[in-house]
């Protein structure tokens, strides 16, 4: 058989596990969207049936044969000469994705699916109740489960390691502790700042809008962006969420707040910029690692990216906010639009991460990085968690929680078992603002252009710097053939540092 064929091969029998997965993300989008609760039970069952299939058939043994053709499964050899690079560097993802779900055993793969299942259904009612004692019991089977998970992996310094480098490849609890650690003292240092300057009145952002007007006006955005409504939706979820069902179907979900419209607002574009990345992956590679994403970190990137360097942007605002304000109407009638942009990006520690501003952020995200170690190693009990959680948000907020809905009940990640997420929230800010550099190096005119109502060019770039190469290659890979230099955390610094100083007036 030639090195062609195998190929060939290899990507049909892991097109049918794609498949498998992608009806997997169905049952889980309908979970937390139109569901009734007495689903849940049933939906559990479901969710272990799929998750069976899919850990099959992604390691099966004809799946394996296949993989094997190409390339030493045990060794990481490339056996054959005649793959393009493009075609190399996808067999390389096989092989890691292969040993990562041979890993783990069925059983555990169908018992961690139902119970994440349930976990998500106890945790959606727990913070509904406040009643962080309802989840307890679940959120513990769930570590316990991720620390199996963890030693069937395998690490080679601390657990934690292998459950991070499931979501960023390469990364490890030391790299990320040494990028953050980087952020972090120039972070505090600009909070000091903008601290001692007069506070920003953003009262006028408190006003009532009602739902159907925010909706159409995320759906403008949305639209700007380049998300298209015959390849997705907008709906409702307890926690916001993109989810991929294949080529040409990514949904994304919002949460809406009657009194504070900027919030789905800048959720909306979060998610769609999540959204934009899975629809233009190179559809003729759906099936392969050449028609994935990259990591969550990169994913990150592209989400922060229009979220934050575009939705908090001035030139973004040139455009939508005579819109906002004719569409909103009267509400915002009197208020002059560089108030509204300072007043978007005010600088204020708050409970919530998803609602955070740009420079608190990070600090939500180290907390639970911080937080997570200490569960997954054991120096931390579930049922001291509301009490951990409260102290390192007064150590590194200033603020304490009121409710555990507010604190530790507020994200949805550990209910879903996806302990090693959280940094890479961080990691993809700092991603979207080394890529951002270069965008705006090579689109000099890029202000005017948004300003002008012109969207479209920034989608063209990101799909072209980006999306088009799906995991061809890694994180860092990517990062220096965009930026051409190694990734580092200043060009972040710098332009929080720049921005900031422009809000604040430093």
């Amino acid at each position: 058989m030639s090195a062609k064929e195998a190929y060939q091969q290899l990507f049909d029998i892991s097109r049918k596990a794609h498949v498998l997965n992608g009806i997997e993300c169905l049952l889980h989008w309908d979970q937390e969207t139109y569901m009734p609760s007495g689903g849940a039970s049933i939906r559990a069952e479901q969710m272990k049936v799929m998750a069976s299939l899919v850990h099959s058939a992604k390691t099966s043994k004809e799946m394996r044969t296949a993989i094997d053709a190409l390339i030493d499964i045990e060794t990481g050899t490339v056996k054959s000469s005649q793959l393009t690079p493009a075609q190399e560097a996808a067999v390389k993802r096989w092989r890691r994705d292969f040993r990562i779900e041979a890993a783990l055993p069925g059983w555990f793969v169908e018992e961690f699916a139902q119970l994440i299942s349930h976990s998500q259904e106890v945790w959606k009612t727990a913070r509904a109740q406040n009643n962080f004692d309802l989840f307890a019991p679940y959120l513990e089977t769930v570590i316990e489960m991720c620390q199996r998970k963890a030693d069937f992996l395998g690490y080679k310094e601390v657990p934690y390691d292998a459950l991070i480098d499931l979501y960023e490849p390469g990364a490890t609890t030391a790299n990320t502790t040494k990028l953050f650690q980087a952020i972090r003292q120039p972070l505090v240092e600009l909070l000091k700042k903008v601290s001692q300057k007069p506070k920003i009145s953003d009262e006028f952002l408190r006003v009532t809008v009602a739902e159907p007007l925010q909706n159409q006006f995320a759906k403008k955005i949305l639209d700007a962006m380049g998300y298209s409504f015959q390849r997705g939706n907008l709906s409702k979820s307890t926690h916001p969420f993109c989810q991929y069902m294949g080529p040409n179907d990514c949904r994304i979900t919002t949460r809406i707040n009657p009194n504070d419209f900027m919030s789905n607002l800048l959720v909306v574009m979060h998610e769609g910029g999540h959204a934009l990345y899975q629809l233009q992956l190179p559809e003729e590679h759906y099936g392969s690692p050449l028609g994935d994403s990259i990591s969550m970190a990169v994913h990150e990137s592209q989400s922060r990216w229009w979220e934050c360097s575009i939705g908090l942007s001035k030139p973004f605002w040139n455009h939508f906010f005579p819109l906002l304000q004719k569409d909103f109407a009267p509400v915002l009638d009197t208020i002059p639009q560089d108030n509204f942009w300072r007043a978007i990006n005010k600088v204020e520690p708050s409970f919530i991460r998803v609602e955070a501003d740009e420079l608190t952020y990070p600090l939500h995200v180290i907390l639970r990085f911080e937080m997570e170690q200490d569960l997954i190693s054991g120096k931390l009990a579930v049922k001291d968690i509301p009490d951990a959680w409260n102290a390192k948000m007064k150590e590194l907020l200033g603020i304490v929680p009121p409710t555990n809905t507010l604190g530790c009940l507020q994200d949805t990640h550990w209910s879903w078992g996806t302990f090693g997420y959280f940094p890479t929230y961080l990691m993809g800010n700092a991603y979207a603002a080394f890529l951002l550099e270069t965008f705006k190096h090579e689109n000099p005119q890029w202000d005017e252009q948004m300003s002008q109502g012109q969207f479209s060019f920034i989608n063209d770039w990101l799909k072209k710097q980006v999306h088009q190469h799906g995991r061809q290659y890694n994180s860092d890979e990517l990062l220096q053939n965009i930026g051409k230099k190694p990734f580092t955390a200043q060009p972040y610094i710098d332009y929080l540092q720049t921005k900031y100083s422009e809000v604040y007036q430093l």
